[in-house]
């Protein structure tokens, strides 16, 4: 598995937790930045993630900033992505399970590392559950197919 991952200024601590745990279990991260504390713009860090997952390099995104919703509105302008921001394991199952999403966002501001680090594997270990749930992504997808 590749995941990209991308913060803000405000994500910085939270990003690298969550690399130093995937890259410890094998997993193939890319960190696309920024790795400054300097001011920066979220949708920048937020765009090369999803772009990354919409064209296939990355089989999943993360984005962090202070809040996560600026990094989740910006991953989801992207087409292809559905970026769902989780404040818990649960959330991120169930995002995964019934929304095939393939992209994480997360708030550094409002979920330590512990939690950040329980939501990061329930998203990264769950499947798409298909059946019901699929027609729904499938209407999603040809909306924003027909909407461009």
């Amino acid at each position: 598995m590749t995941v990209y991952i991308g913060s803000d200024h405000g994500g910085i601590e939270l990003k690298q937790a969550i690399i130093d745990k995937l890259t410890a279990r094998g997993i193939t991260v890319c960190n696309v930045g920024t790795d400054s504390e300097a001011s920066c713009d979220y949708p920048d860090y937020a765009f090369k993630v999803a772009n990354a997952v919409a064209n296939g390099a990355a089989d999943r995104g993360i984005v962090i900033c202070k809040t996560g919703v600026g990094m989740s509105i910006a991953a989801n302008k992207v087409k292809g992505v559905r970026c769902a921001l989780c404040f818990n394991p649960d959330m991120a199952r169930l995002c995964r399970e019934h929304n095939n999403a393939n992209c994480l966002a997360l708030g550094a501001g409002n979920t330590d590392i512990d939690t950040a680090l329980q939501i990061t594997q329930a998203f990264l270990t769950a499947d798409f559950a298909g059946g019901r749930h699929a027609n729904r992504v499938e209407k999603i997808t040809a909306y924003e197919g027909s909407h461009e």
